[in-house]
């Protein structure tokens, strides 16, 4: 019976392993829970701010990349109030680094919104979180069960791969997100009786632990999932199949280029618009990025400045991967006179405060390489 039938089948006797998997992923959890910085500890309360600032920065990230800033975030900004009193140019500054930046903006409109219209205080509801600002279905169920502990289970790709697994799931992603939702659904614990807590925190939280140091996308250690006995994938043999996914769209490839322009120990740097990619970081000028874009066309994009020196390609080009395509740029350093002024909605910064700036990963690339740094300078 495959698993979209089982879930529209009339009810027969459960097999013991699979009305126990609830308790055996708890007692399993209990015994391995990661530590995390945003994780509260065994019987401690989850901070709604925590798990909601861990949530938004885990999005398309690791954990061992969003620890650092996490850290940097919680230090500055203990809660969400001051976060939301915080402009957004210093949030985009300390989140530089982390990628996909339209999270950040809405990190910086949700904690405003949290400040404003709620007392600091975040909704306890799916539905009121779903409301604010960058919170979607997944990180709405994410804060609602292990912040509040409501009976909801997020599920994200940790929870998909021990789900299609465990279900043998043949449906391909995405198509097959409602269905595994669905499935995952049968792993949260009984809801408590009476003061006692239904633990749909810990359920998600276990499924997202087991997903990444047992149940991993290679060599998953089976013999030590506490889930096993009843893995269909396990007993096909076919663990590393799952889940399965449709082959992956390549972009086409972009090309561009980029003007490193210093004036001393001075650099020219411009802000992107707020919408659109990499809203309102800070950039070197370049051209527009467009797919068979030739050198000579994009050159004829460099800013103006009297008293330039003369354009000095740079060997090689820098390359940078986005969700939707991949991004070449030529890039092409020049001197300013002293005193010279910045073009229109430019601006010189020190080299020497660069840290400071909300510059993307691929700007750091592109002033590494115009300035001749190893890449951690301008970082």
């Amino acid at each position: 019976m495959s698993p979209r039938s089982a879930l529209k089948a009339k009810p027969e006797p459960v097999q013991p392993e699979v009305s126990s998997r609830p308790t055996l992923l708890l007692q399993w959890y209990d015994r391995h829970r990661r530590r995390l910085p945003w994780r509260a500890a065994p019987g401690e309360v989850s901070d709604p701010y925590r798990v909601w600032l861990s949530e938004i920065m885990l999005q398309q990230t690791t954990v061992k990349a969003v620890g650092p800033y996490f850290e940097k975030f919680v230090a500055r900004w203990p809660d969400v109030t001051a976060l939301g009193r915080a402009s957004q140019d210093d949030v985009l500054r300390m989140w530089a680094g982390l990628g996909y930046y339209s999270r950040a903006r809405n990190l910086h409109a949700c904690a405003v919104a949290v400040t404003r219209e709620h007392g600091g205080v975040f909704p306890a509801t799916e539905e009121g979180l779903r409301a604010l600002p960058g919170i979607g279905p997944y990180t709405a169920a994410a804060i609602a069960a292990i912040a509040f502990d409501r009976r909801t289970m997020p599920v994200d790709g940790n929870i998909e791969r021990v789900v299609s697994r465990l279900f043998a799931v043949e449906e391909e992603l995405p198509q097959a997100k409602p269905l595994i939702q669905q499935l995952a659904a049968t792993l949260l614990a009984d809801s408590g009786a009476g003061d006692e807590k239904s633990r749909a925190g810990d359920s998600a939280q276990a499924l997202m632990d087991l997903g990444a140091s047992i149940c991993t996308p290679k060599k998953p250690a089976c013999s030590l999932c506490p889930l096993n006995a009843g893995c269909l994938a396990r007993a096909q043999g076919t663990q590393e199949t799952f889940p399965r996914k449709a082959p992956k769209k390549s972009g086409t490839l972009r090309r561009g280029a980029a003007f490193v322009v210093t004036r001393g120990d001075e650099l020219l740097v411009r802000s992107r618009p707020e919408k659109g990619l990499l809203g309102g970081m800070t950039e070197v000028p370049g051209s527009d990025w467009l797919a068979g874009q030739e050198d000579a066309t994009a050159k004829q994009q460099a800013p103006a400045l009297k008293g330039l020196s003369r354009w000095q390609r740079r060997v090689g080009v820098v390359t940078h991967v986005f969700t939707h395509f991949p991004l070449e740029l030529v890039v092409y350093a020049a001197k300013a006179e002293a005193r010279t002024r910045a073009p229109a909605g430019m601006r010189w910064v020190p080299i020497a405060t660069l840290a400071g700036e909300a510059l993307p990963n691929v700007m750091r690339k592109v002033i590494a390489h115009g300035l001749d740094l190893p890449p951690a300078a301008s970082s």
